[in-house]
């Protein structure tokens, strides 16, 4: 069974699979693996237990991995909760699905959604399988590191900061002990271990006797052993510490203590910030994301996280960060706002608490736009987009201090705004030249007869939030190329913010107005005056339009209140307006219902919380704690699988021990049947009268269970001996007393005298079941408590029938074949008439 091999092989894959940590958001999927690879380690040991050919170690693996994600992902589903039913194998595809387009949708770290953890736990499970089979059954160890390597390909091929040399130390260590746990078993075949003793210092005198206490004489069995760790620990080492140090290869510098230092700059890198919105749009537990306090007596700004200023025809991102040591926050100001030199602004202190579930969150959300900020922690500033974001720090678990100035332009100074500048023009215009046709009409039909760029922003916004005839909708596919926007804008009309504001953004550019993406998070929903909660469903995305004198102003193209973004609301300069002047290039003012509608649509985020079932930030969090908590199904449910399997064995050892006793015609005895059972009925057609037992069937079936108990207590058995010298073998091995030996003389006498003489015993099949019962309890009681339990539950004389069943099963096939292979031919023999008489 080689259980040792068993052990190490399940312990390296779990080792190798801690590789896979930067792929998810959640510690679950480890949990998932483990009750995987302990299903595949059953179903090897399972396999080699029946001492079955190689090929069925892979397929008892991946009978007993289908088994234990039939329990633990579709257990409702399944017959008894275990086995499969058509049912549950199409929830299992259904979610292996669902999982394959979330992995495609979301970028890493993904949210361990159902079909995400059966994917991890069916991956970790078939790496398990391969590494059974290379290095248990076919002792192959050292391919066996192949698949171990693949799960470190995938975290390397996904992120790019790849896995940590803490999680490669656990997967290598791993391993290496699997090759240890191999070469110890291979040297342990040939015998015990001959060790030498070191040279003593002084040559003995002739006839001087050897002293076993004397320390220089001590053994050196672990010389080697030592030698093999050395080098381990060094390969581990060099394959740690060389690829840090290379110049270029690691984005941090060596052992990433880099940064950029002495003037150098870093290209900084993260997850597609769209990805990520969708992601925390679809959570569904909506847990708590941040808290804050502001001294904002009206209602708070957004808080932003990015500004997306490129768009390459599919999807918007933001220009390469070169980062260097010059733009580390100091405590000083930061770098003024772009464009912001004529409308009016207002102080705001901003008290910002992350959560420490949070993970990964580089960049910090702030009010735009921001001057000041208090963290601590290497964090550094953006001065064009005023982005401020880590090259090693996360946000998660942090408090900060944001002092910023809330811009506040009128109508009148929007319309007002003077020529943009021409790195403006150029950088925030830019529109690539595979733009369908229909886009550029579609932006010149909405804009037409506005005169200032603020009408044409207006009218943009009006046309997405009232006009146009869209629909807030999450569950609308994250659009991935240019033809997903041509069917948003012209076709479906579904989306969700990343939509709405992409297109707003990209309209806008086509009519000439600078324009961006920012991505963060709305103000949330407020608990007690001047304090704010922050969910994941208050992710979103808005476009910013630049005006001369006023800078980076927002818009909002999306559905807010109930329909669409519940916590959304669109800032008073960009509603409908109604003209007060004679022309188009007349300041304009605020139409009364608008303003009606968008204080509705302000109040409408109080009754969010109400709406989702939320009853404050301690709920939030306890959810939150719930998810990434530990889950104690995939132990559960594996180990049950285990026990599940092991009891196979002991199950066909009943069902043999009944089925040959129930083969003889005689009723069993009174001590083997109740008082309360029922006799058996007559067999139909013996005329009224039971028939008399076989003598010789009952010996020998009594002789074949003797020969199990046997074989399953350890007991050495002899085919080739006769029952009277197996009898007085047993009986020297076991010191039978009386009753014993008598049971075994009975027995044996029985079947001697059932295989070579014409008489039969005349023992009843009764007496002969009470005999084999009595000699069951002294086997029993002649072995240790170990060999006991293994007779109970893996009873030797079960799998050496199962394999003779198969050994003769897999003969009968190869006659039949044989015989259709003949079959022709013979055909062709009938088919000849035989030759004339002469």
């Amino acid at each position: 069974m080689r259980i040792r091999m068993t052990v190490m092989a399940g312990l390296a894959t779990l080792a190798g699979s801690v590789g896979l940590y930067p792929l998810f958001e959640e510690h679950g999927w480890f949990w998932a693996g483990f009750g995987a690879v302990l299903a595949v380690s059953g179903g090897g040991l399972l396999s080699r237990r029946l001492r079955l050919p190689a090929p069925f170690d892979p397929l008892f693996g991946l009978v007993a991995l289908l088994l234990y994600l039939n329990l633990v992902y579709a257990g409702d589903r399944a017959w008894l909760a275990v086995i499969p039913s058509p049912e549950s194998i199409r929830h299992l595809a259904d979610l292996n699905e669902a999982g394959w387009q979330a992995v495609n949708r979301y970028a890493a770290p993904v949210p361990l959604l159902p079909g995400i953890s059966l994917m991890a736990a069916g991956g970790v499970g078939l790496v398990a399988v391969l590494v059974d089979l290379l290095a248990v059954r076919l002792r192959r160890t050292a391919p066996a590191g192949l698949p171990l390597l693949a799960m470190y390909s995938v975290p390397a091929a996904v992120r790019d900061d790849g896995v940590s040399w803490l999680a490669f130390g656990v997967g290598a260590l791993g391993f290496l002990g699997l090759l240890m746990a191999d070469a110890r078993e291979r040297l342990g075949g040939w015998g015990r271990t001959v060790t030498t003793r070191r040279r003593q210092r002084e040559v003995p005198m002739a006839g001087a006797g050897f002293r076993p206490d004397d320390p220089a004489a001590s053994l050196d069995a672990a010389a080697l052993a030592a030698s093999g760790r050395r080098i381990a620990a060094v390969a581990v080492a060099v394959a740690v510490l060389v690829p840090a140090a290379v110049p270029g290869l690691h984005p941090r510098g060596v052992l990433g203590l880099g940064g950029g230092e002495g003037g150098g700059t870093q290209t900084v890198t993260t997850p597609d910030p769209l990805v990520s919105l969708k992601r925390e749009l679809t959570r569904l537990d909506d847990s708590i994301v941040l808290t804050y306090r502001t001294d904002d007596t009206q209602a708070p700004d957004y808080l932003r996280l990015y500004a997306l200023d490129r768009f390459d025809g599919d999807r918007w991102t933001y220009s390469p960060l070169k980062s260097s040591s010059r733009d580390r926050l100091t405590g000083d100001d930061l770098p003024p706002p772009p464009g912001l030199t004529v409308a009016d602004t207002r102080k705001v202190t901003t008290r910002v608490e992350v959560r420490p579930e949070v993970r990964n969150m580089t960049f910090l959300p702030v009010p735009y736009a921001p001057s000041s900020v208090s963290i601590k922690g290497d964090w550094r500033v953006h001065d064009q987009s005023l982005m401020v974001y880590s090259l090693r720090d996360s946000a998660g678990g942090r408090s900060y201090t944001v002092e910023s100035l809330l811009a506040e332009p009128t109508s009148g100074q929007l319309a007002a705004a003077g020529d943009y500048p021409a790195e403006v023009v150029s950088r925030y215009t830019a529109v690539p030249r595979n733009i369908p046709q229909e886009i550029r009409r579609l932006a010149q039909q909405v804009t037409a007869g506005s005169g200032t760029a603020l009408s044409q922003a207006v009218k943009l916004q009006r046309w997405f939030t009232q006009t146009g005839g869209f629909t807030y909708d999450l569950s609308a596919p994250a659009p991935q190329q240019g033809s997903d926007l041509v069917d948003f804008l012209l076709h479906s009309k579904r989306g969700y913010c990343e939509q709405f504001a992409a297109s707003m953004a990209l309209l806008a550019r086509m009519v000439g107005i600078p324009s961006r993406v920012a991505m963060g998070y709305t103000p949330g929903s407020e608990t007690r005056p001047g304090q704010w909660v922050v969910r994941s469903r208050d992710a979103h995305a808005w476009p910013e339009l630049y005006f001369q004198g006023s800078g980076w102003v927002r818009f909002e193209p999306t559905p807010a209140g109930a329909a669409g973004q519940g916590t959304a609301d669109a800032p008073g300069y960009s509603l409908p307006a109604i003209s007060t002047g004679g022309g188009p290039e007349s300041e304009t003012a605020p139409a009364p219902e608008s303003s009606s509608r968008a204080e509705d649509d302000a109040a409408a985020p109080s009754a969010g919380p109400q709406q989702r079932g939320d009853t404050g930030p301690e709920d939030g969090a306890a959810a939150g704690g719930e998810e990434g908590g530990f889950s104690a199904t995939p132990w559960l449910a594996g180990g049950l699988l285990v026990l599940l399997l092991m009891a196979v064995p002991m199950a066909l050892r009943l069902y043999t021990r009944r089925r040959r006793w129930a083969c003889l015609t005689a009723p069993p005895g009174p001590e083997d049947r109740p008082s309360s059972a029922r006799p058996p009925q007559r067999p139909p057609g013996a005329g009224g009268r039971t028939r008399a037992p076989d003598p010789a069937g009952a010996a020998h079936a009594a002789w074949r269970e003797l020969r199990a108990d046997a074989l399953d207590h350890g007991l050495e058995w002899r085919s080739s001996d006769s029952p009277r010298a197996i009898a007085r073998r047993l009986g020297e091995l076991l010191e039978l007393d009386a009753a014993g030996a008598q049971a075994l003389s009975r027995v044996s006498r029985a079947e001697e005298l059932a295989r070579y003489s014409l008489s039969h015993s005349p023992e009843p099949p009764e007496r002969l079941r009470a005999d084999v019962r009595t000699l069951r309890g002294a086997f029993a009681a002649s072995v240790g408590r170990r060999t006991r339990w293994r007779a109970r539950l893996l009873p030797p004389s079960t799998i050496a029938q199962t394999r003779e069943t198969l050994h003769s099963a897999g003969g009968r096939v190869l006659d039949a074949t044989a015989r259709l292979n003949d079959l022709p031919a013979r055909r062709g023999r009938w088919s000849r008439k035989p030759p004339p008489r002469t």
